[in-house]
């Protein structure tokens, strides 16, 4: 499944070239550029708060690269690529992506890096005992959002960023939280990890 994908692109072992190649054959320019400024954005974070910033930056060209895969598919291409599928994840199929991408970076990109997989395993909804990295890829792929205008949280995370990348991650979670009511599935590691840094973040 995955070679049919990588069939027609001509990678040039330059990864951040490939990404975007890769991307760009499978019809997803506009994800490309997200990509693109995502592993910006999360390098700029890393510097600020002493993270690793190549590693930052590798991680938000490879958070999406599963936008290749439409929603109808995820679940499908989950199983097939043996990703454990949880049951709000069969319900809402897009929130998935973050672990197709995971896959697709160790198997396509050949990453090994497991910080960086990991990472790239929960830019969604993050996940207990998230590292800084996680934290900010997190916050990157928030605040280099691929949406029109302005998004309706980013002042109060650029706020708290200002402190920490989990005062950041927290601050965009506690948005999500409040408005639980109206998201389509909780999905249990962003519960969790709304959980634990609601205890670390309202203690500093």
């Amino acid at each position: 499944m995955l070679k049919q994908l990588t069939r027609d692109v001509p990678f040039t072992g330059n990864l951040k070239s490939d990404i975007r190649l890769f991307l760009t054959a499978n019809n997803c320019p506009k994800t490309a550029g997200h990509c693109i400024d995502v592993g910006n954005e999360a390098r700029r974070v890393a510097i600020l708060f002493h993270a690793d910033a190549d590693a930052a930056e590798t991680a938000g060209w490879l958070h999406d690269i599963s936008a290749v895969f439409p929603n109808h598919e995820r679940i499908a291409v989950a199983r097939e690529l043996e990703i454990e599928v949880l049951p709000e994840e069969e319900a809402f199929p897009m929130i998935i992506h973050q672990k197709i991408s995971k896959a697709m970076a160790r198997d396509i990109f050949r990453i090994t890096d497991t910080e960086i997989l990991d990472a790239v395993g929960c830019h969604t909804t993050l996940r207990r005992g998230s590292t800084l990295l996680d934290q900010v890829l997190f916050v990157a792929d928030k605040i280099a959002w691929d949406q029109s205008g302005e998004p309706p949280y980013i002042r109060e995370l650029l706020r708290s960023l200002d402190k920490s990348p989990a005062h950041g991650a927290f601050a965009y979670i506690n948005y999500l939280w409040e408005r639980r009511e109206t998201l389509k599935v909780v999905h249990p590691w962003l519960k969790e990890a709304y959980e634990e840094l609601k205890g670390k973040v309202m203690v500093q």
